[in-house]
């Protein structure tokens, strides 16, 4: 369906929620509804979203179809599952159904107009990703330290360690610790050199 390579391809779904508790802008379900009914209607085809309730083991699962249709086409689907939680506080059941299923229908949303929400703040990815980043920056600031430790009590610059070393703001952590072993190292042979 040609109608809907031109609805991905104009299609600008704004990130319009916040979240002042981690302090993120997020992309709702609503967000991407407002943005791609105009353009269904530019292109003529009908946007169709639908649930159905999937127990997978002891646990139910809201399963959203999002459905492209125009006549004379073949239809064009995905469909995105959400598992309600066992339990929300201040939430009630329904609550916790209308949750998972506004979640599941933006993921066959994302999938059907094909969004990226792999950088989004609200998707696990994201988080584990700068958690990642953060940790590993924080590493290597920390095998930084060591390396600039270790050079004073060398009585060494650290400019000259630097250079000896092609140290640089792109220097990685394994590389720090690489640097400051062998700096350790060079005072421990010198060590047993002299007994």
């Amino acid at each position: 369906m040609k109608e809907l390579l031109q609805i991905q391809s104009e299609l600008k779904a704004p990130k319009g929620q916040y979240n002042s508790f981690g302090k993120y802008k997020y992309r709702s379900c609503e967000d991407i509804l407002e943005a791609v009914k105009p353009l269904c209607v530019k292109h003529g085809v009908i946007l169709t979203l639908s649930d159905d309730i999937v127990q997978v083991g002891d646990r139910y699962y809201i399963k959203a179809t999002a459905q492209l249709s125009k006549e004379g086409c073949t239809d064009v689907s995905v469909t995105a599952y959400a598992r309600e939680a066992l339990e929300k506080k201040g939430m009630d059941d329904s609550q916790i159904t209308g949750t998972a299923s506004s979640y599941a229908r933006k993921y066959a949303l994302n999938g059907l107009f094909c969004i990226d929400d792999t950088k989004d703040a609200d998707t696990d990815e994201y988080a584990k990703k700068t958690k990642s980043k953060d940790s590993s920056a924080s590493n290597k600031e920390a095998w930084r330290e060591k390396v600039i430790e270790a050079a004073k009590t060398k009585g060494i610059d650290m400019k000259e360690v630097a250079k000896d070393y092609k140290l640089n703001s792109t220097t990685t952590a394994d590389r720090f610790k690489e640097v400051y072993e062998d700096l350790i190292r060079e005072d421990n042979d010198a060590g047993c050199n002299e007994g």
